[in-house]
């Protein structure tokens, strides 16, 4: 288990890092992710985008298990 989420924390930095460059290929903007914006507000929620995550890392996750 703790092998498990010092890779998970591990994954996390490293996208944290790359967070730029992931923007620019447009993760954050897919059709599906909504964001509401108001005066002194902002809410966003990254409905397409965390989709598109999950398969991605299902078919690793698919991929190494076999």
């Amino acid at each position: 288990m703790s092998r498990t989420l010092i890779i998970f924390g591990l994954v996390l930095i490293a996208t944290g890092l790359l967070w730029p460059f992931i923007a620019k290929l447009g993760l954050g903007r897919l059709p599906g992710d909504i964001v509401i914006e108001r005066e002194n507000f902002r809410f966003y929620l990254p409905l397409g985008t965390s989709l598109l995550i999950s398969v991605v890392l299902s078919l690793i996750f698919w991929l190494f298990g076999r």
